[in-house]
């Protein structure tokens, strides 16, 4: 489910509909507006197989699990990522 499996195609994977996700969000947007550029996204980019609204969310709760993705005043934002090692 999160990656490929044999059941899950490759572009259906978590992982890579998060990835595809994050692709999308170049400034803050709603979910509904987010869903929009994925499904047009997914069109653009020969990426023809159906993603539910239901495995849009868990892909959403997958990059905010990992620290990727926040919710703040209702848009999504890209968390930016610091190669840096954490302070202890």
């Amino acid at each position: 489910m999160i990656t490929p499996t044999k059941g899950i195609a490759p572009d259906r994977a978590l992982l890579a509909v998060g990835a595809q996700i994050i692709q999308v969000l170049e400034h803050p947007l709603t979910v509904s507006q987010a869903w929009i550029r994925l499904k047009e996204w997914r069109v653009g980019n020969d990426h023809p197989a159906p993603i539910s609204f239901g495995w849009f969310v868990l892909a959403l709760d997958a990059l905010h699990a990992l620290g990727l993705l926040d919710l703040k005043d209702d848009l999504l934002t890209r968390r930016s990522v610091d190669a840096a090692p954490a302070e202890r």
